[in-house]
């Protein structure tokens, strides 16, 4: 078991103080949507559903920083293992977030189609100039899109490489914000040419994106919970330094078989690693020898057992 404090290699140290600085940028950015949207929504129900995703979009970011200033504490008594799977909590914690809201605002865009309201858009004067409130709202939407998606692009590359997946969710969601503003775009607009489900409409189409991500992120922060075989952060496929940490063992010239076994704790990984050890090994030197040679194989494998067996264990479905 590793007592010490966790620390990431330089070069990721780096790209996680990064995280943190565009993390602020965007806590600060979404602050200013917040309020900008909230002056103008009126009745629009699309602007309502993008108003709260737009504010539970800075739970991400939050929970990330809070995390960030935890995970890599030393273990303690009451906690032996470390810190490292606050990660996985915050994850769990804006999962359940983002997907108690999509449920939400879906019943509530639902009964607002279903009850067949007409809400109106209407009009301001400025500069003497009297101006539909539509195009503020669509100007504020764009507001809302297109610096979240340059943020969602510059933190993606970061949450791969550091494989912190709220981080990753955050980035992804953030990437893809254009599809909501162009969806309440469309109701805004769909209300100004007289089509009243229009509004409706495209709350529900925001709502159920919301939903799916909250569903999706839900499902995966349990499972990584209950201890799921890591998978790689950008596609459902297992993760290949599981297999490369197995095929670096099988390498050496005590084993003569091996079988790895790694679970998530946030960014890093524990596990243990089962070898078959050749005969007149000198076991407990060679046990040692081959810890140090996993904890320097690779920053994710942080803390693993080797275990001598007689026999292979595998754990694979049948």
């Amino acid at each position: 078991m590793r007592v010490e404090a966790f620390e990431l290699p330089e070069r990721l140290q780096k790209k996680l103080n990064k995280a943190k600085k565009l993390e602020w940028v965007t806590i600060i950015y979404l602050a200013t949507v917040v309020v900008l949207m909230y002056l103008v929504m009126g009745s629009s129900q699309a602007m309502k559903t993008a108003w709260l995703e737009d504010a539970l979009s800075m739970i991400p970011a939050i929970s990330f920083l809070i995390a960030s200033r935890i995970y890599n504490k030393k273990p303690t008594e009451k906690f032996q293992y470390g810190f490292h799977r606050v990660f996985s909590i915050a994850f769990l914690t804006g999962s359940i977030a983002l997907f108690g809201m999509g449920l939400f605002l879906l019943v509530d865009s639902a009964i607002t189609l279903i009850k067949a309201e007409h809400p109106t858009i209407g009009t301001i004067v400025l500069f003497g100039h009297q101006i539909w409130m539509g195009w503020i709202m669509i100007a504020v939407l764009v507001y809302s899109s297109l610096p979240a998606m340059y943020l969602g692009y510059k933190k993606l590359p970061l949450a791969k490489k550091l494989h912190n997946k709220i981080l990753y969710t955050d980035a992804n969601a953030q990437k893809a914000d254009y599809m909501t503003g162009f969806a309440a775009m469309l109701g805004i607009l769909g209300l100004g040419i007289g089509w009243w489900w229009a509004d409706a409409s495209a709350a529900l189409f925001i709502s159920f994106s919301v939903l799916k991500d909250g569903y999706t992120n839900l499902k995966d922060a349990v499972e990584d919970l209950m201890d799921r075989k890591p998978l790689q952060i950008k596609a459902d496929k297992p993760d290949k330094l599981v297999a490369k940490t197995e095929n670096f063992v099988k390498t050496w010239d005590w084993v003569k078989d091996a079988k790895v076994r790694f679970r998530e704790e946030g960014q890093v990984y524990f596990g243990d690693v089962q070898v078959i050890i050749k005969p007149g090994t000198d076991v407990p030197k060679s046990i040692e020898e081959g810890l140090k040679k996993l904890q320097a194989f690779h920053w994710k494998i942080y803390d693993v057992t080797l275990m001598p067996v007689q026999e292979l264990i595998d754990y694979s479905e049948k």
